[in-house]
């Protein structure tokens, strides 16, 4: 199924089409970064499709751009998982080197990012490593999710901030496989 969604506001500019299942293929037109590789991973691991472009005021920081990102990709998986039975639930568990991070989700239209854990502070690229946050929490409200993010350990910031993407990718690869039926004991999510 592919899905399309636009958000224009005075900050960013983002067009994104979102293709489930898909083969990892991310082109999106943008200014390469560390958020870019961020997202190519989430998409690679996810399973996903992504195409677009997006550009944001990156002369103040990534923040606005980090978010956007997130509500234009949370709207887009919002019009995939319910179109059909999904399994509902996925988690991974993703080890970088020193890093380990879990991530964990319900497509249950209920929304919420729950967090435990630290990020080291600093940034990569920068990219704040408090955006990883930003993210999740637009992605999750947006698409109606939960998705509980818990980095268990890590050290280096960039390994850290992969090992969330990377798992955030996986868990929801999971969640979005086809199931036979709808999977609640209510019969509707």
């Amino acid at each position: 199924m592919i899905a399309r969604q636009d958000r224009s506001t005075r900050e960013t500019r983002i067009s994104l089409e979102l293709t489930h299942p898909g083969t990892g293929l991310f082109q999106v037109d943008m200014e390469p970064s560390f958020l870019t590789h961020m997202l190519e991973a989430l998409v690679l691991h996810g399973g996903m499709d992504l195409h677009g472009s997006a550009q944001g005021d990156l002369h103040v920081d990534m923040h606005h751009l980090t978010e956007d990102l997130g509500i234009v990709m949370g709207r887009c998986l919002l019009e995939i998982w319910p179109a059909s039975p999904r399994v509902r639930y996925g988690h991974a568990v993703i080890p970088m080197d020193e890093a380990l991070v879990r991530c964990a989700v319900d497509l249950s239209m209920r929304p919420g990012a729950f967090t435990s854990g630290e990020l080291p502070r600093g940034s990569c690229g920068g990219f704040d490593g408090e955006l990883v946050l930003e993210f999740a929490r637009a992605l999750s409200n947006e698409a109606r999710i939960t998705m509980h993010l818990d980095v268990l350990k890590g050290v280096n910031l960039h390994h850290t901030v992969e090992a969330c993407f990377k798992a955030m990718g996986r868990a929801l690869r999971q969640a979005l496989a086809p199931a036979e039926g709808t999977m609640s004991t209510k019969g509707a999510m």
